[in-house]
């Protein structure tokens, strides 16, 4: 089978523990990709500035720069795609770095087979985007951006102004944790950040029309609190 672009990209992976370092090195490695690891964030920023990774998987607690100051820079002047490690009960921390740009988290300790797939999403999500045309697809649905209608599993699915709006941002970064406050700000303006209570009663709607069984839900599924993503197939 032929590599692509997405199977030979560089990853810069950062981490103070060298054990980890070294088995996401061998996992990665093995999948193709060119791969440098670092300790620190210092470290870590001076590399990408060199070496110009196409993905970033990143500790938050690190000696001298952390995790989150790292990300901050990367973002200040690269859209190159973030994959932060955390552990349980981080989840502040998680949304902190979520709300700076970072594309998804893996919570440690993680399996190697869950990591790789957020890797080969982050790298899609960062080879194309559907911001620029009139309609695409992404998993079990189709999205009209002129015609603002939807698709489920081939069927058209009814949806207000404000639901086809939250949609279409879902829809447009698949398999990506999104943060509660990013939500509100993108589809209701910053002044919806007090009312919180919006993007509970609208995710119960889309819930309602777009999944088999809304009291299950596999596609709009809920990241404890942190956010919501989308899976695009069932």
């Amino acid at each position: 089978m032929a590599t692509t672009a997405i199977d030979t990209a560089r990853v810069l992976v950062v981490d103070d523990e060298p054990q980890i370092t070294r088995v996401l090195r061998t996992v990665l490695t093995s999948q193709g990709y060119e791969v440098q690891t670092a300790g620190e964030g210092e470290a870590a920023l001076a590399i990408f500035t060199e070496w110009h990774p196409e993905l970033v998987i990143t500790d938050l607690f690190m000696p001298r720069m952390d995790g989150l100051e790292l990300c901050k820079r990367i973002r200040a002047v690269s859209n190159v795609p973030i994959i932060v490690l955390s552990v349980k009960g981080e989840e502040r921390t998680k949304v902190e770095a979520l709300d700076l740009g970072v594309d998804d988290y893996v919570t440690k300790p993680f399996g190697t087979d869950e990591l790789l797939a957020r890797v080969r999403a982050a790298l899609r999500r960062a080879t194309g985007t559907a911001a620029d045309v009139p309609s695409f697809e992404v998993g079990d649905f189709r999205v009209d951006l002129e015609g603002r209608r939807v698709h489920a599993r081939g069927a058209e699915v009814r949806l207000t102004p404000k639901e086809f709006d939250l949609f279409v941002y879902f829809a447009r970064h698949p398999n990506k944790v999104i943060t509660h406050r990013t939500l509100l700000q993108a589809v209701w303006g910053e002044a919806s950040q007090e009312q919180p209570e919006y993007l509970r009663v609208f995710m119960g709607q889309l819930r309602k029309k777009l999944e088999p069984d809304p009291s299950n839900p596999k596609y709009l599924v809920t990241e404890p609190w942190v956010g919501y993503r989308l899976n695009p197939v069932g």
